[in-house]
Formats: C-alpha cells, sequence, structure tokens
C-alpha cells in the first residue's frame, strides 16, 4: 500500500517555498516538484493543505487534491499492478506539466490574422460545437474562418464552448445563451457580432420545429425555431449559410415540410431590389382592384424592415386593411347593426387581436414555455391550453373574420370588396413567395415573364433542393447520414453538394477509431494514454486487426507516406496551425468550478466506463458473441437474461458504427461487453482527443429535458470533419 503526501523544500529568495509531492511504496520512494510555490505560513503541514480563504488558496487545494486523486488512482486502481519508479514520474509528471503550462499562459487573447484571408461564421443551435470545430480545421487557398458568434440555450454548451474556445484555443468568439425565439434574440446577437460582417451562418433547428402552418397542434417549445433561424439569415444575409437536419426531414407529413423549407428559403429577398418589384406591381395595377394591388405591395414593403421596426410594419398593414373595412361598414350594415351585430363585432376585434400580435406572440410564447415545464401533455389539461393557442394564432382570427363575412347578408355589389379584406389579410400571413403567387393570378402571360425576371434578381438565395451527406463519406467511423440545406447569395459560387473525400473501400473503420483506447474496464476512468499492444490482445486475429490500420490525411484520404493513423490525428488534433491549443485541455464540473479555479488537467479526458452490474455484464457478453440482439434473445430468454430494452447496437470493429445517438448503453464495444465511453463515442464522431466534453457524464428521467450532459452534447453533435468538408467546400468557392 503507497502513501501519498506533500512536503515544503527550501524557501526562495522572496520567502516562496516549492511544494513537492512524496510516494512512499514497499521501502521506496518517489519525489516529484509540483511547480507551485508558496509561503510557509500559509501551509499546514499537518493537513498538507493551503490555508486561507484566498482565491489563491483554494486553487492551490484543488491542484494538490487533484496529484492526490491521479496518484491514488494510478496506484490502488490501476488494471496494472507492477510500477516501476519511472513510470509513476512519467505519468504523474504529465499531470503536473499540464498544470504549468497552463499557468503560464495568457487564457484569452485577440484573434490577430497571421496569414491569409479570414472569412466570419456564426454557429446557431451550436450545442457542443461540432460545426465550430470543423470550420476551424478547414483551410483552402490561403483562406480560413475566424469565429465570432457561437449560441444555444444549454449551460453546459456553453461550459464546454468557453473552456474550449476562449480558455484552450485563446479566442475571442462569443457564446449567446438565449432561446432564438425571444424578442431580443436578434439585438443580443447583434451586439454579440458588433458590426462586423458575416460570412457563413451554419446551424441545425430540431427537426421537431418543422411542421406545416395551421398544423401545429401541440405547441411544443420548439416550435417556429426554423422561422426564426430565417429571420437571422435575413438580417445578416450571409454569403453562405448551411442548415443541418435528420434525413427523415425529406418525407416529413409527405415531403411538404422540404417543399416548405425551400419556399422560405427563396422568400428571403434583396431588399435593394425591391422598389424594382413595387414599380412593377404599380405599373400593372388595376384601378378596380387598387386595395389588393396595394395590400401586396405593403407585403413586400415588410421584407425591407429590421427586426425592430416589424411589428409597427406589421400593425400598419392591419390598419390600413382595417381602415378600408371601416370605409366599407356603412355600406354593407345600416348604423344598429354595425352597433350590435355579433358579426361585426367580431370582424372589429379580429382587427385588433391581429394588430397586437407582438403582445399575444409573447403571451404564446411564454405559455409554452410553462406548459413545457408543468410537462402538460398527453393528460386533461393539454386541450385545454391547445384551444387557446389555437384560438389566439393569427390563422384562426382571420378564419373566424372571414366566416363572421360569410355570415353577414352583404349586397352583392360589395361582396367583392369584402373578399378582397380578407385576401388582404390572408397576405399579411403568407411568405414571401406565396404573396407572390397570389400576384401572379392578376398577370396576364407577358407580365408573369416579366415578374419570373424580376424575382430571379430579388431573390437572395439559390437553393433548388437539399443535399444528404453520410458522415462515412468524409472520414468519419459512423454511417450518419444528415440533410445539408446550403443557401448560396446570388453573387457567390452555386454549391448543389459537397464531394465526398474517401471511396467506400476507403472508409474508416471503428477499430482504427477506437483502439487505442481499449484499455479500460467496467466501472473504470482513465486519465492517460496505455500501450495497446494489438498481437497480445487479439492473439489468433492480431494481423486481421493491423491491416484495419491506415495512414491517412486529416479528411480521411489514405496517404502511406506522410499520412497519420485516425487514432493519431484523433491525438494530435485536426486544427489548422493558427488555432493551435494555447492551454493543455482540462475539464470543470460546472461553471463555478472554472471561475474558482477547479481545472483538472489530465492528457486523456471523458474516459469512465458505467459502472455495471454482473447481470447486464453477462447480457452484453451474449449479445456481443452472437454479434446481434436479436439473434442472441432465444439463449438470453434460456439463461434469464432477457430484457425490455429494444435495441442493442454491437459494434464490428471493421465496419463503421450506426447513427450516433445520447444514450451509451445503447451501443455495446467490438472487444468487451460494455458500453462505450464518452471519448469513444466522440471519437466514432470524429472530435479531437483534446475537445473536452464539460459537466455532467449523463442523466435521466425529467432532468433530460433541461440538462445537456456530455452523452448528449457528443450525441447530437454534427461530426466536426463533416462540417471540416462542407466549410473546405465553401472556402474554395467563396468570394
Amino acid at each position: 500500500m503507497a502513501t501519498i503526501n506533500f512536503y515544503l523544500d527550501k524557501p526562495d529568495k522572496k520567502g516562496f517555498t516549492p511544494i513537492h509531492l512524496r510516494i512512499n511504496c514497499n521501502g521506496s520512494q518517489i519525489k516529484l516538484s509540483t511547480g507551485q510555490k508558496i509561503q510557509p505560513k500559509q501551509f499546514d503541514k499537518k493537513k498538507q493543505r493551503a490555508t486561507g480563504l484566498a482565491i489563491e488558496s483554494h486553487e492551490v487545494n484543488h491542484y494538490l487534491n487533484f496529484l492526490t486523486e491521479r496518484a491514488d488512482e494510478l496506484l490502488h486502481h490501476s488494471n496494472k499492478k507492477i510500477f516501476v519508479q519511472d513510470e509513476v514520474k512519467a505519468i504523474l509528471n504529465e499531470h503536473i506539466n499540464n498544470y504549468k503550462e497552463n499557468n503560464n499562459v495568457n487564457i484569452v487573447k485577440e484573434q490577430v490574422s497571421l496569414y491569409g484571408k479570414p472569412f466570419t461564421f456564426v454557429d446557431l443551435f451550436a450545442g457542443a460545437g461540432g460545426f465550430s470545430e470543423g470550420f476551424l480545421q478547414a483551410e483552402s487557398n490561403n483562406k480560413f474562418f475566424d469565429f465570432i458568434v457561437a449560441n444555444d440555450i444549454n449551460e453546459n454548451c456553453e461550459l464546454t464552448h468557453v473552456v474550449r474556445y476562449n480558455h484552450q484555443l485563446g479566442l475571442n468568439a462569443a457564446f449567446l445563451k438565449q432561446d432564438i425565439t425571444e424578442p431580443d434574440f436578434l439585438d443580443n446577437l447583434l451586439s454579440k457580432i458588433d458590426g462586423r460582417k458575416i460570412d457563413v451562418v451554419c446551424g441545425g433547428p430540431p427537426c421537431q420545429s418543422f411542421s406545416l402552418a395551421g398544423k401545429r397542434k401541440k405547441f411544443d417549445k420548439k416550435d417556429d425555431l426554423f422561422s426564426h433561424y430565417l429571420e437571422v439569415i435575413k438580417v445578416l444575409q450571409p454569403k453562405y449559410f448551411v442548415m443541418e437536419n435528420v434525413k427523415g426531414i425529406l418525407t416529413k407529413e409527405g415531403g411538404k415540410i422540404k417543399e416548405l423549407i425551400i419556399k422560405e428559403i427563396n422568400s428571403i429577398v434583396d431588399i435593394k431590389e425591391i422598389p424594382l418589384l413595387n414599380s412593377f406591381i404599380k405599373k400593372i395595377r388595376k384601378e378596380s382592384n387598387s386595395f389588393l394591388f396595394d395590400s401586396i405591395i405593403k407585403r413586400v414593403e415588410l421584407e425591407k424592415l429590421l427586426e425592430k421596426d416589424k411589428e409597427s410594419g406589421r400593425e400598419d398593414f392591419i390598419r390600413f386593411v382595417e381602415n378600408r373595412f371601416k370605409k366599407l361598414t356603412p355600406k354593407i350594415a345600416d348604423y344598429k347593426t354595425s352597433k350590435t351585430d355579433e358579426n361585426i363585432s367580431t370582424i372589429r376585434h379580429g382587427f385588433n387581436l391581429l394588430a397586437r400580435s407582438k403582445e399575444w406572440d409573447k403571451l404564446k410564447r411564454d405559455i409554452i414555455k410553462e406548459k413545457d415545464f408543468c410537462n402538460i401533455d398527453s393528460d386533461d389539461f393539454a386541450s385545454a391550453f391547445t384551444n387557446f393557442l389555437t384560438e389566439i394564432g393569427s390563422e384562426n382570427i382571420i378564419s373566424k373574420i372571414e366566416n363572421a363575412f360569410k355570415t353577414l347578408k352583404i349586397p352583392t355589389n360589395y361582396k367583392k370588396d369584402c373578399e378582397d379584406i380578407i385576401t388582404a389579410l390572408k397576405i399579411y400571413t403568407t411568405s414571401f413567395d406565396e404573396s407572390i403567387e397570389i400576384l401572379k393570378t392578376h398577370c396576364n402571360i407577358s407580365q408573369k415573364k416579366e415578374l419570373d425576371t424580376i424575382l430571379e434578381s430579388i431573390r437572395l438565395y439559390k437553393i433548388e433542393k437539399p443535399f444528404v451527406a453520410n458522415a462515412s463519406n468524409y472520414g468519419v467511423p459512423q454511417n450518419r447520414e444528415r440533410v445539408l440545406f446550403i443557401g448560396c447569395r446570388k453573387d457567390q459560387k452555386y454549391i448543389s453538394e459537397i464531394p465526398p473525400t474517401v471511396s467506400e473501400e476507403e472508409k474508416v473503420t471503428i477499430f482504427e477509431a477506437l483502439y487505442d483506447l481499449d484499455f479500460v474496464g467496467n466501472n473504470q476512468e482513465a486519465h492517460h494514454y496505455e500501450l495497446v499492444d494489438i498481437s497480445t490482445q487479439y492473439n489468433g486475429t492480431a494481423k486481421k486487426m493491423t491491416k484495419l490500420l491506415k495512414k491517412r490525411n486529416i479528411d480521411g484520404k489514405p496517404n502511406t507516406k506522410s499520412g497519420k493513423s485516425f487514432a493519431e490525428w484523433s491525438k494530435k488534433g485536426r486544427l489548422i496551425e493558427r488555432f493551435k491549443p494555447q492551454t493543455k485541455p482540462f475539464y470543470v464540473k460546472n461553471s463555478a468550478g472554472l471561475e474558482s479555479g477547479e481545472k483538472y488537467f489530465d492528457s486523456l479526458n471523458n474516459h469512465k466506463t458505467s459502472k455495471q452490474n454482473e447481470t447486464v455484464i453477462k447480457r452484453l457478453g451474449v449479445i456481443l458473441k452472437k454479434g446481434n440482439y436479436k439473434k442472441a434473445q432465444p439463449e438470453l430468454v434460456k439463461l434469464g437474461l432477457s430484457t425490455n430494452k429494444r435495441n442493442y447496437n454491437v459494434l464490428k470493429p471493421d465496419e463503421q458504427s450506426s447513427t450516433i445517438m445520447t444514450i451509451a448503453d445503447d451501443y455495446i464495444h467490438y472487444n468487451s461487453p460494455r458500453a462505450l465511453t464518452v471519448r469513444e463515442m466522440a471519437r466514432l464522431q470524429s472530435f479531437d482527443d483534446s475537445f473536452v466534453f464539460q459537466g455532467k457524464r449523463s442523466t435521466g428521467g425529467n432532468n433530460r429535458k433541461t440538462e445537456v450532459p456530455q452523452y448528449t452534447l457528443v450525441g447530437n453533435a454534427i461530426p466536426p470533419l463533416l462540417a471540416r468538408a462542407v466549410a473546405s467546400e465553401i472556402l474554395k468557392n467563396i468570394k
């Protein structure tokens, strides 16, 4: 049994004394300098810790506790039972040197253009930062990306961002922790951007947020995130934007969602060209139908307004239509009817509701948040909330106004005027494209051709169809299919797809990605790399396994001369030279730990296995042996090891993994009856080992609704190598 303690050496000229670590084991002694100095009066020799409440004392004690934990783990909880002194010294010195390096750097520095041409990007719905990582790995023709702002709503996303990009890489990339649907989101985002032009926006609104207008029955908190994402695009007007989502979005609601997305993207207009369109509308405007044409002009004019001016613009539109109704009222109803009739009141009050859409939208957003917080769904309360939220929606209000007009006994010669009012209100709720479709119904053939020419110049972004990208085609050891909508501003070169970097035969295998991490057992945590001897570990199949290892470029393309294996790239890091880490990777438990300096410096992070009982281990062993959960079920039943769990994915070393999700227990390691560690899942996603996932490792139950632990950060991310391929293609084409 080894003893671990600290002692003070002789003081220097300034009165500070070095703290040394001493280990005694079976008559042998190891001494190491911790690199930390302290005044003797501030050190309690009995407790072997710093005294006082100062932040400096707190940091020293955290560091000494950290070294004690690592030494104890190495000597008392390691798979290895015999160590030579140099081994222990080397491993502990690695931790000590990591700490020294961190304390000798300027953690946050200004980004400086060291070479080449920088292009700026913003990462929305950033999560862990898969897009951000990939964009910082990309370089083409001396062009690269500067990271300006990331956004997400979760504290652990922010913590992971701050540690990685601000502390570790020394960038001044900001993080906006705010819901994109909140009224002041755009103002806050613009404040973070601070007047800089943004060249690229990337991000993937959750797939639940896509629904057809009038079909939002559940009023989920994620409703309509897509339209808010597009609002950001409209304001920033980047040269390119990339929207990523699950493949199922293509067939959702019979493909109508995909069509809606394309239509909405095509509705983003170049505001400089709006006068050209309005001149055309005024030219074909018919006096007999001038009100409807004026309504279309007003709707088109809304596209020019900044977000802060849009609410007053919308109210102005409604008041314009309301004035038309006021002038019409004496013609369709006598004085008494106009004051007492329920239908007239419905129309009047409907205008008031529509004019105050900002206030109603805020109320709706607050109710949805409270509904979500209270878990109101599939219960006796849900329908009441849904009905109310439906009632205050613009489409429903307009529908009631329309029914009120139909119920009124309107003279025949004024029916057309009433129909125009309804059409004008529908124009108010339509996209730009839908407004144009209404305009086209009033155009002859030659006018339609002229309008199409104008639309070519007025559409700000070019997009024909989304592109399905499989991550394994870009050097990621995972068959993860994602849909990419790439919007190309009209003054930029069109990008319709991202060329694969590897062929089917060249794809990276699971074994290539994980073999060097295969030295942990059940309920173990490793903080440094250990040598994995393939010939010993795999015995009869060693040659076959070794053949799976290939030398490659960063993007996965085989390169036998100067390439590195996937595992070597993971350890070395894939960032371009400009973004090399300024400090060693470190882990903190939470934001408070970061503020108080409670950093854990390890050579290897996030490599901890779950604690699984004997029954679970036996069950996983049977499934692993059979190679398939379905095939294993009869034997599991026979051995009394069956479970209600729907599925287990057995990793095959010579293949790519299926899509990595957020629950590690869904996967069985190819060589051991155990789940994957966060680091192993991160490797399958193509994150560098220097990218440390912060905060809690996992969570469960209702906490999954609000917490984003390490496993969720990994599983929800876009693979950095896929993002790198996208970023590289943009850099090749961007002007």
